[in-house]
């Protein structure tokens, strides 16, 4: 019989003081019962001697501190997994949030997960196809990685989301893939956009989806991605499932950090943010990857939009300590009509050399990737160059360049939102855009594979 206790001694915002409690732990599931019956629900933030800081799920409205009642469950926030969850939609606490049956759970799991031992980690380096050009070619991704976007307010990260959650598959393989999708503080119209989507293409078949309205209480925001990552380790670790968990906005979770935060009385750091941000973003990124013996990984595709598009800010700033490289999202690219706007230039993936290459992708994969990406720069230089000393100022090679961007943009980059490139369209397209230059500025590619794979006639 769980002890209650009716010692509430304070509520400031979505935290509650109880005192003279006994055996308490820290993470611990608490139970609060107002005065009307209404059973809400928490976790144990703090315990200082026989007094217990309560973090409340659903919200302090309504709360009568005299004749509320709180019980200690004695366990942490835990969630029921099954396989059956694949094709599901849930809240950001994992309750069924689609009318569908209850999950009849094969075990329940702790939300906050086990660190993962460096040693029982193995290297990421099998490729994952997103059907994007400018991932799969030039940042490309790979299996266990975690590699974020950054985007700013207003871009279209929502529907980049949607194309990686309906696009990426693991290539050459019958092995299970799965795509867990988490939405934090995203409003009822960008809830409706992702479930409508998913159910529309199909992509809801092989995808969990938790779903955390921007009404909904902050405390449940920051449940939600452990929710995700806790069942995506299950189906991976245990399951045998390649599963991409796609997590978006990182700064609405990292908002909700900063509230409770601020409700805590906690010392500020950096623009308000907690101190502990790093390490609290880094118990999340860090769950991503490949276990030695098993078959499954864990794939991340965090995506966060830079407030004022400042990417010195904290969350983008620490996310690219943690992670291995960042695609980013232009907003000059978006005002030209570019769909998906990724900006190639400052992009990265820190692991694109491991997941590419003969047996993998295709060996002029490297090259031709090393060669796209010199010419885009160098046309860039003589766009910027035309811009400010005319065109008249520019080499005939220097124009030939302009048109390679110009091309490179319209047609590489600017593929759409609903276009599913393979890697062999992708890298097709490449060698077509790279045979506008002439053969004696191709210094990156070697004379037997332009030989074999440049287009005939050029």
């Amino acid at each position: 019989m769980l002890k209650e206790y009716k010692t509430v001694s304070e509520v400031v915002g979505p935290l509650m003081a109880v005192e003279g409690v006994e055996g308490v732990k820290f993470d611990e599931l608490v139970e609060v019962q107002l005065q009307t019956g209404e059973i809400r629900h928490g976790q144990v933030l703090e315990v200082d001697g026989d007094k217990a800081m309560v973090q409340i799920f659903e919200g302090p409205s309504g709360i009568n501190i005299k004749d509320t009642k709180v019980r200690f469950r004695g366990k942490p926030l835990s969630i029921d997994v099954s396989e059956d969850m694949v094709g599901r939609v849930f809240n950001g606490l994992g309750e069924p949030m689609d009318d569908g049956p209850d999950i009849i759970p094969e075990t329940s799991l702790d939300v906050n997960g086990q660190a993962i031992n460096p040693i029982a980690r193995d290297y990421p380096d099998e490729f994952i196809q997103t059907g994007i050009s400018a991932i799969d070619h030039l940042n490309t991704l790979v299996r266990g990685q975690k590699l974020p976007v950054f985007s700013g307010s207003g871009l279209p990260h929502k529907e980049l989301a949607a194309q990686i959650a309906r696009q990426a598959s693991v290539l050459n393989s019958d092995e299970k893939f799965a795509v867990v999708f988490a939405a934090m503080g995203i409003t009822f119209d960008e809830a409706e956009f992702f479930m409508e989507d998913f159910r529309k293409t199909g992509a809801i078949d092989r995808s969990v989806m938790f779903i955390n309205l921007a009404n909904d209480p902050a405390i449940e925001r920051i449940a939600t991605p452990k929710m995700a990552l806790t069942t995506a380790e299950y189906l991976a670790f245990e399951k045998d499932m390649h599963v991409l968990v796609i997590m978006t906005d990182m700064t609405y979770y990292c908002e909700a950090l900063r509230e409770i935060s601020a409700a805590r009385r906690e010392v500020p750091g950096r623009r308000g943010y907690p101190g502990y941000l790093y390490t609290n973003l880094s118990t999340l990124y860090e769950r991503a990857g490949r276990l030695v013996g098993k078959k499954g990984s864990v794939t991340q595709i965090p995506i966060l939009s830079m407030p004022e598009d400042d990417i010195t800010h904290p969350i983008p700033d620490l996310t690219g300590y943690i992670t291995e490289g960042q695609i980013i999202l232009s907003r000059d690219l978006d005002k030209q009509g570019l769909k998906p706007p990724i900006n190639v230039l400052p992009s990265l993936s820190r692991l694109k050399d491991k997941g590419t290459g003969e047996g993998k992708t295709r060996k002029d994969h490297a090259p031709t990737m090393n060669q796209l990406f010199a010419a885009y720069a160098k046309g860039i230089e003589a766009k910027e160059l035309a811009v400010v000393l005319g065109e008249s100022a520019l080499s005939d090679t220097d124009k030939l360049y302009v048109e390679f961007t110009k091309r490179f943009e319209a047609e590489y980059i600017n593929q759409g939102f609903y276009t599913n490139r393979s890697i062999e369209d992708t890298l097709t397209l490449g060698w077509e855009l790279l045979s506008i230059l002439p053969r004696t500025e191709l210094k990156r590619i070697s004379s037997e594979l332009i030989e074999e794979f440049m287009p005939e006639g050029e």
